[in-house]
């Protein structure tokens, strides 16, 4: 952005932009009326020829005028006609509470018949009772009158209230249910009606009765008293009711057809909206030079596409007979450049986990890469089963075969998550196949794949491996865990301290190769001291303290060694001068551990103290006279990348400085007991998800499948299936998942990787189509 001092308002296409802006309003506002219809906007198979913005700006100010003078006429069209439909309805509600009404005065008597028809009243078919009091000069004031009218159902019982309370009881309140849902020109919606007729008696109580029917919202309609009246209207109605749902009817296929012929051309005209909005947005971006003929821009491109630039400027310039050449011109930054990272259908699911910690900045280290092959060996060392390793394989296999299909339907966001993944869970599922085949777990059962096993009874008449105990009597099991120890006593403890052991290893190889890429990123930025007084300290520490451990597990495997190695690290540093007694596991074990603890020790303050001090000195030297400015240093956030003409000076804080590499110090320390410990949830995961296997298998499919009945093998099977299919292959899928996402941000990501970068964001016309206004 070079016009940063000017407001959006005044920039050079601010106009272009505003028409741009309500075009998309009317856009919009026609496709929503065309959903309102019911109708599907598609465009046409082939694209028609282009449209100048001008006459697309005026055909869309036709059709949004056109549109809502037909909207118009259709709601007073509907308007009229729920208002005739509420008085037929009133017509016959009512007329049949006056029929009712007479034949209860017949039979009463002639002194209610003077009370209600008195002697001066006016003798007219064509006048009725209502029409008389609504006159300007009623015949007799106190003569009994009524009111007719249709209210929504949810008010009648308030209604009915307000008028007992407003007359004071002095009426007769008759209602009946309407035959049919009505809508309602309010809120346009279909609700129940209930039709009343009010009787009453003087000018106020008109007047009352009136009011609080406006205030209720109900419909009054005179209702004649004359019966062939009465049925004389009903007709009349009829017959308008009639009229107008064929107009209505007509109106509606004539809306249809033209909001129809607009759908068609919908999705192309919004596209091209789109497009001239977004590119007066860039355009606006710009800045003109000095001599007011030209724009001016400054834009990011990665260096493998200047020559594709290059010439699509050049072409540009020919297609638009510009008089002015294009110039192209490379320049340093003032700024960090933007991050990007050339990705296809198989690595961009394993980029979009590393940038959902955090974008790499420019030229950082990116974990994606180790991370297309660690994330999913660590989640198949926690699922490794290859009979659900084969599941998952079938459904990744699935959406892979289907991806041209899938990938052009709107899908929901699980299944859109989850076909995003599909080459994530092909490799998890085939890591997860060859840990299980190194379990050697098939749906928790063991099976001899490679050979016989190497161990066997020690009475060879026994029949019970688990109570009689296993003796070997030839070479190991040539790949993977030996069959025979599923069922031994010896089982839970073996693969206990199997899976904890490789778990420890696991952990400390990866922390070691985050270590590892920091000192490349180091070596990258020519920062000197981050390799001197972070690197190297922090190898020193984690490889003096766990490395050590990890080399002491390998040669306990090797030697088949009884020694204890909780005993021995806890008395490295308990009691580092005694001696090992049967935990020695080499010659000179001692004198080593007494230099790794000193070496652990000595890495600490070697983290802590040189740098900050170094930093000081350096700025003094630099800046002497002046304020301190900052040093290029990695912990100082760099923004400029080698060779920018970036000069950003800061104050230097010594105190800032210092606190920050003890925090970045003991966090490494701590770091390195916690991380190493995190790395046990590979076996404390893998464990549960063995016993579960084994829990479901023995408790549900073995116990049913012991029953002579088909029934229950049947019932036995279907819990076992869904047992398996929603708590092994979805839930544990998803806790693994998890823990691996967890162990690559947190244990690995951390020792190098800063993440603090933004994401380079082109200028695309494809990008457009996903966006909305």
């Amino acid at each position: 952005m070079l016009n940063d001092d000017k407001s959006p308002f005044q920039r050079t296409f601010v106009n272009q932009v505003k028409r741009c802006a309500e075009m998309s309003r009317k856009l919009r506002f026609l496709k929503d009326q065309i959903n309102k219809a019911g109708l599907l906007s598609s465009a046409l198979p082939t694209l028609q020829s282009d449209v100048d913005l001008e006459a697309l700006e005026s055909q869309l100010a036709d059709h949004e005028h056109e549109l809502i003078e037909m909207n118009a006429n259709s709601e007073k069209l509907q308007q009229t006609y729920n208002e005739l439909l509420e008085f037929k309805m009133v017509l016959q509600k009512a007329g049949s509470f006056l029929i009712s009404g007479k034949s209860y005065e017949s039979a009463e008597g002639r002194e209610l018949d003077e009370n209600v028809y008195p002697s001066d009243y006016p003798e007219s078919d064509s006048t009725s009772l209502l029409e008389q009091a609504t006159q300007s000069e009623p015949s007799n004031s106190s003569g009994l009158r009524f009111i007719s009218g249709i209210i929504p159902k949810s008010k009648v019982l308030f209604f009915e209230r307000m008028l007992f309370r407003a007359t004071r009881g002095n009426l007769l309140f008759n209602q009946a249910p309407a035959d049919e849902l009505i809508m309602d020109h309010v809120s346009s919606e279909m609700v129940e009606k209930t039709i009343f007729v009010v009787f009453f008696s003087g000018e106020q109580a008109k007047t009352k009765i009136l009011k609080i029917c406006e205030a209720f919202g109900a419909n009054c309609y005179p209702v004649p008293e004359d019966l062939t009246k009465q049925t004389q209207i009903t007709q009349e109605v009829s017959l308008r009711l009639s009229e107008l749902e064929t107009t209505l009817d007509v109106g509606i296929r004539h809306r249809n057809a033209a909001l129809h012929s607009i759908g068609v051309h919908l999705s192309i005209w919004m596209n091209m909206v789109k497009r001239e909005k977004a590119v007066f947005d860039t355009l606006n971006m710009l800045n003109f030079d000095v001599t007011k003929k030209c724009l001016v821009g400054e834009g990011w491109c990665p260096i493998f596409a200047k020559p594709q630039i290059q010439e699509a400027l050049q072409r540009a310039t020919f297609d638009s007979n510009s008089q002015i050449g294009i110039i192209f011109h490379v320049m340093d930054s003032v700024e960090s450049p933007p991050t990007y990272f050339r990705t296809n259908t198989f690595t961009n699911a394993y980029q979009e986990i590393v940038d959902a910690y955090g974008v790499a900045k420019y030229q950082e280290a990116n974990p994606a890469v180790y991370t297309v092959i660690t994330f999913p060996f660590l989640f198949a060392v926690m699922f490794g089963d290859w009979g659900h390793g084969i599941c998952l394989l079938l459904g990744a296999l699935i959406l892979i075969a289907r991806e041209g299909k899938l990938s052009s339907q709107k899908l929901g966001s699980f299944m859109e998550m989850l076909f995003g993944g599909r080459y994530v869970l092909l490799l998890m599922s085939l890591f997860s196949i060859y840990c299980g085949l190194i379990y050697n777990e098939f749906f928790s059962v063991p099976y001899h794949i490679f050979g016989d096993s190497a161990y066997r009874c020690r009475d060879a008449s026994c029949s019970d491996a688990h109570t009689v105990g296993l003796i070997k009597y030839r070479d190991a099991y040539p790949f993977g865990v030996d069959p025979s120890w599923r069922g031994s006593r010896s089982e839970l403890p073996f693969l206990n301290s199997l899976k904890m052991k490789m778990s420890i290893l696991f952990g400390v190889a990866q922390m070691n190769l985050g270590i590892m890429l920091s000192y490349f990123n180091s070596l990258f930025f020519n920062n000197s001291l981050d390799i001197r007084y972070q690197f190297i300290p922090q190898m020193i520490f984690l490889n003096s303290l766990f490395g050590y451990l990890s080399l002491l597990i390998i040669i306990k495997w090797c030697t088949g060694s009884q020694a204890d190695l909780y005993h021995v690290m806890i008395y490295m540093f308990l009691s580092p001068f005694d001696d090992l007694a049967e935990n020695e596991l080499f010659w000179g074990q001692r004198p080593l551990q007494i230099v790794l603890l000193l070496s652990a020790l000595v890495a600490v303050p070697w983290m802590l103290f040189p740098k900050p001090f170094i930093l000081r000195k350096l700025h003094a030297e630099r800046f002497q006279g002046r304020r301190y400015g900052v040093l290029r240093s990695s912990e100082m956030d760099i923004d400029s990348e080698p060779g920018s003409a970036r000069h950003h000076e800061e104050e230097f804080n010594f105190s800032e400085v210092f606190v920050h590499q003890m925090i970045h110090s003991i966090e490494f320390v701590l770091g390195s007991v916690s991380n190493t410990a995190s790395y046990l949830r590979l076996w404390a995961l893998s464990l549960a998800h063995s016993e579960l296997s084994t829990v479901f298998y023995e408790k549900v499919l073995l116990l049913a499948w012991g029953y002579e009945n088909i029934l229950i093998r049947m019932v036995g099977l279907a819990v076992f299936a869904f047992a398996t299919a929603f708590i092994l292959l979805m839930m544990e899928t998803l806790s693994a998942f998890l823990h691996a996402l967890r162990l690559h941000w947190v244990e690995f990501q951390n020792k190098f990787y800063g993440g603090d970068g933004y994401k380079f964001k082109p200028f695309s016309f494809a990008a457009l189509a996903d966006d909305e206004d």
